[in-house]
């Protein structure tokens, strides 16, 4: 039993060593941009203890090595597991312009060699203006030596399209970008407007609420940016569209002068506002060549499948065809595909299913449709084929595809079966079924004289006086209730400022919860409830021109109006900035609650 414990023992050993020597990881990290003959630091880090550390080949050629490896070692505890992590720091100067790849480093871990990633540094001209050696990290914090001029070549923002000459319908990708000077220390964002595309068909696509900002070289000149907002755009038009500008503010943490001898011994700082405007932008969108008769709106790359329930059913089945649109493109815009049956089948309204992602390459997902009909008769019928058009944008062509065609055999169902079929056919007088028969009536027939006429007759004038009766009832009933909703349209405007309290104190109680989206997402449906309900206004019309417009013509105060303006904006911004923290969102609720109490003392004079 000893010599079996030892042996599992060793072997335990053995196979964490194993497990341990497979996860090595030496990663070397640098910015990605630089300026020429200025100092940055090219970094390693390593989760085990390495030895004979070896530089990238070549290094020498273009960065000049100032100073290093200067070493540091860090441990880390996580639910008891712990690692320790090795780091080797260099500082370089980049010595000439142009884009140059790192190869990667080796370095001796357990007698085994071990490479590093390599990597890709772009040397732009430098700049004029002094600044701190770049570690490529995020944007500064702190204040630097020497403010920098916050004008547009320093801080701008900007709308980047993934190709300006689309096809109509075509999909292309919009990013709206900030880019500031990687010494401009951006503390928070405020007054946001952001683009609203006119002549498009959007879907946005999901980003981080939190911005991350990394280096990027625009008009070689080197800028932190941060990505705002990412759209997948489908022009619905031909020829010129243009993105209108847009603005938005930062807020920048500046140096003060100082104006004392112990001024110097503390840091003086204010945060100013730096407006920014975007520049137009303009899409030149193609119109699509002449359509074959099968194309149904489909811009991109698609493939079309289909399968059915069942080839051999009874008269009293219900067969479904799932016929299924998947790719890249403009999938929600597709129009159903026509399926054109024989005479012989009781066929229902096809229902359409989307299953839609955005991503960074665009709109990406499937179409689903289900074609749900009934056999009348027995026999042998074929399902036709679905032929499915779509345009290729990268070809400039129409393709065609097309489902396969499926042969059906029906049998007759059972009498009860039958009959439930036939009783749900409509019996019209000159519509020929099946084999040309027309139905035949049963049972026996009521006979009249010749001659007779029911016009005139006492029936008939029973018959207009109860119809002229009926108009009355209704006529008097429909003003019963055109009453009764005046009246719930009074109830409404009376109860707007209760139900809109209540809906601020829900919002007080995701406030406490610390949940700041579901906290802004309560202040703004109890704005939307209150002026839907106080001003008339339906839920799908109320826009914040339509509601300032009415405020204003209700003799509501511009300051008013101005804080309901800056609450929304507020609510708004706050899916695309970083929270002020829980004494912001207290300010707001406040401001809210006594922006909302105002309104209701002035539009009640």
């Amino acid at each position: 039993m000893m010599i079996k414990r030892l042996a599992t023992y060793f072997i335990l050993f053995f196979l964490v060593l194993g497990v341990q020597a497979q996860d090595v990881r030496f990663t070397m990290s640098a910015p990605n941009a630089v300026e020429n003959g200025k100092q940055f630091r090219l970094s390693f880090t390593l989760n085990q203890r390495g030895s004979k550390l070896q530089l990238p080949p070549g290094l020498n050629d273009n960065f000049q090595i100032l100073m290093g490896p200067s070493t540091g070692t860090s441990y880390q505890n996580i639910n008891g597991r712990s690692s320790t992590t090795y780091s080797y720091t260099y500082i370089l100067r980049a010595t000439k312009e142009g884009t140059f790849e790192i190869r990667p480093a080796s370095i001796e871990v357990d007698g085994e060699i071990v490479e590093s990633n390599s990597l890709k540094i772009q040397v732009v001209k430098a700049n004029s203006q002094p600044s701190q050696p770049q570690s490529g990290g995020q944007t500064q914090q702190g204040g630097s030596a020497s403010n920098v001029d916050l004008g547009k070549d320093n801080l701008f923002v900007r709308v980047e399209l993934s190709n300006r000459n689309p096809y109509r319908g075509e999909q292309i990708i919009a990013t709206v970008k900030l880019y500031a000077n990687p010494e401009i220390p951006i503390t928070n964002f405020a007054d946001v407007n952001l683009p609203t595309y006119e002549g498009f068909y959007t879907q946005d696509i999901e980003i981080p609420g939190q911005i991350n900002m990394t280096r990027e070289v625009y008009n070689d000149k080197i800028y932190q940016v941060g990505v705002l907002k990412k759209t997948i755009l489908f022009p619905q038009q031909n020829g010129t569209l243009r993105i209108e500008p847009f603005s938005m503010a930062l807020l920048v943490r500046q140096r003060t002068q100082a104006r004392s001898f112990f001024d110097d011994f503390f840091d003086n700082y204010r945060t100013v506002k730096a407006p920014i405007t975007s520049d137009p932008v303009t899409v030149n969108v193609k119109d699509l060549p002449p359509a074959p008769a099968n194309f149904l709106g489909g811009v991109g790359n698609f493939n079309i499948t289909s399968e059915i329930s069942g080839e051999d059913v009874t008269t009293n089945d219900a067969v479904t065809l799932t016929v299924k649109i998947s790719g890249n493109g403009n999938i929600r815009l597709i129009r159903t595909p026509e399926l054109k049956l024989p005479s012989d089948f009781e066929v229902y309204d096809p229902k359409a299913t989307d299953n839609v992602k955005a991503g960074n390459n665009g709109a990406s997902g499937s179409k689903t449709i289900e074609y749900l009909f009934q056999p009348r008769f027995e026999g042998d019928y074929t399902i036709p084929a679905i032929p499915f058009t779509y345009f290729n944008p990268a070809t400039g062509q129409y393709v065609t595809k097309s489902t396969p065609a499926y042969s059906l055999h029906v049998e007759k169902g059972t009498e009860e079966q039958s009959a439930t079929v036939v009783s749900s056919l409509r019996k019209q007088d000159v519509q020929l079924i099946g084999q040309d028969i027309r139905y035949i009536k049963q049972g026996s027939p009521s006979l009249k004289s010749r001659g007779s006429s029911f016009f005139g007759s006492t029936l008939f004038y029973l018959v207009y006086i109860l119809s002229a009766l009926l108009f009355v009832v209704l006529y008097i009933v429909y003003r019963k209730k055109a009453r009764e909703n005046a009246n719930i349209a009074l109830m409404r405007n009376k109860k707007a400022n209760r139900v809109a309290i209540k809906r601020l104190k829900s919002a007080a109680a995701f406030m406490k919860q610390n949940n700041n989206e579901a906290f802004h997402e309560a202040i703004l449906k109890a704005f939307e409830g209150y002026l839907s309900d106080k001003l008339a206004i339906p839920v799908a019309d109320l826009k914040r021109e339509t509601a300032v417009a009415r405020l204003q013509s209700k003799n509501v105060s511009e300051e008013v109006i101005a804080d309901f303006v800056d609450v929304v904006e507020q609510c708004e911004f706050a899916r695309y900035a970083p929270t002020g923290g829980s004494e912001a969102r207290h300010e707001l609720y406040k401001k809210a609650e006594s922006t909302m109490g105002r309104m209701e003392k002035q539009i009640k004079r």
